[in-house]
């Protein structure tokens, strides 16, 4: 008798063609397999672009090495994202396996819709932009008297940076600041948009021609830290970057005299 193909029988069956056995190239076997090895090749292609991504990664301008007070907030925060959008994603995975298992979900449709589809990620997703808010608040900077004033110009491809408590002096590409004290970037543009980003100080603030915006930042302790312009302003963006070096006191009074180089 011939075989039934429309019975699932057919997806295991196989053809001889001579002294070879010939796999059919339809049917639920065939496509599961095919599923199975592509997934393969994803999971490994995935898994190298991470390792080789990784590799990539120093505490330069990595803004999940912070090492000042607004980094470490904002540190904090990419930490809560991550782990508010993990936890969603896989949630979202487990009711996916046991919509795809069939465990009686079609009688609890409105739980399905109003609770899991609605109200879970309207919640969560709440919740995390209301920290994001509280803690963009936090950041603002607050009037102190023990803040230090200095301002960073931007232009093609270039920083030149002014001190409130040195007037006469500036600095090119390389930002002095004291470590262990807040300090107040007035920053602003020459020419065209800019950024001023020192990842792990604080986040990024735009420089725009004609305007003056500002920036608390602040480091722990005396050291170079990375600065780059994360806009996109010409052909010469990948190399406008800077340094920010912090001073102990004696250093940093040493460098409003001038008897630094």
């Amino acid at each position: 008798m011939a075989p039934d193909r429309d019975s699932g029988f057919a997806a295991s069956r196989v053809d001889r063609v001579g002294d070879r056995i010939v796999q059919p190239r339809c049917g639920l076997a065939f496509r599961l397999n095919h599923f199975l090895r592509h997934r393969r090749l994803a999971f490994s292609l995935a898994a190298m672009t991470t390792l080789n991504g990784l590799a990539g990664c120093t505490e330069t301008l990595s803004a999940l090495h912070p090492a000042g007070p607004a980094a470490r907030e904002i540190a904090t925060l990419w930490t809560v994202m991550l782990i508010g959008a993990g936890g969603i994603f896989l949630f979202v995975m487990l009711l996916l396996v046991m919509a795809w298992r069939g465990n009686g979900a079609r009688a609890d449709d409105r739980v399905w819709f109003w609770g899991l589809g609605l109200a879970f990620p309207l919640v969560t997703l709440t919740a995390l932009t209301a920290y994001g808010l509280v803690l963009g608040e936090r950041l603002r900077p607050v009037a102190s008297p023990d803040v230090v004033v200095v301002r960073a110009e931007a232009r093609q491809w270039a920083w030149s940076f002014g001190y409130a408590d040195a007037p006469g002096l500036r600095t090119d590409d390389i930002l002095h600041i004291p470590a262990g004290r807040p300090v107040d970037v007035e920053i602003t543009s020459r020419d065209v948009v800019h950024a001023f980003w020192v990842p792990r100080l604080a986040g990024k603030l735009d420089a725009i021609p004609g305007r003056t915006n500002r920036l608390r930042i602040e480091a722990d302790h005396p050291g170079d830290y990375a600065g780059a312009s994360a806009e996109f302003s010409g052909t010469g963006y990948r190399d406008h970057v800077f340094t920010v070096r912090a001073h102990d006191p004696a250093g940093w009074a040493a460098f409003l005299t001038a008897d630094l180089p």
